[in-house]
């Protein structure tokens, strides 16, 4: 799709409020973790879901079913897809929050709930107060995505708890990969454990 490629979600928000597929569309990039294009499609999928609700409230139940693991396939992208969602329109996933802590247990949804959560919890951090203290464990993992991940979206939540944690992290100079403002971003775990550890101060 140009409109990703180009990065114009502009664009892309007011296309979806002429063509009622442009959100099942963006799901068709959400296979491919790691590239450009699967970020900016979460980006803009939730940039939908906040202008043109009702488009992706009918994919909900899809995500959620490529979370399944009767669906037989990966899903790897519907996890962060819902932080992305909630993010822009908190009502389409307010109820199903509670299931985050689930996807958090299962090892291919791991990375990208953590990401979601970071995303959601930037500015819905006190509808999460079940699913952070569950994030904390992650801090000291022995992968560092996640640990790096769990560092960040702590920090966006700004969840006190677990600046001990956090400060652990800050001297880990293991990469780190870091999709946010429209970039996919090389950093470490701890440039991103100072940043949260800043945000909590």
């Amino acid at each position: 799709m140009p409109l990703l490629q180009a990065g114009d979600f502009a664009a892309l928000t007011e296309l979806a409020g002429q063509e009622s597929g442009v959100a099942a569309i963006l799901m068709q990039f959400l296979y491919e973790p790691g590239a450009l294009l699967y970020w900016r499609a979460l980006e803009g999928l939730g940039l939908v879901a906040g202008a043109h609700p009702e488009q992706v409230g009918k994919l909900i139940n899809r995500l959620l079913y490529l979370l399944n693991e009767d669906s037989g396939s990966n899903g790897w992208g519907a996890a962060a897809a819902l932080g992305e969602i909630g993010r822009n329109q908190i009502m389409l996933v307010k109820e199903i929050i509670p299931m985050f802590v689930g996807f958090l247990e299962e090892p291919f949804s791991q990375e990208p709930m953590l990401w979601g959560v970071g995303r959601l919890a930037e500015v819905q951090a006190a509808l999460l107060h079940e699913v952070l203290p569950e994030i904390v464990p992650f801090l000291t993992s022995p992968e560092p995505q996640l640990r790096g991940l769990a560092a960040w979206g702590l920090g966006k939540a700004r969840y006190q708890p677990a600046a001990g944690a956090i400060q652990a992290l800050t001297g880990d100079e293991h990469p780190l990969q870091l999709y946010e403002r429209g970039r996919l971003l090389e950093t470490t775990v701890g440039q991103a454990a100072r940043e949260a550890l800043a945000s909590l101060t």
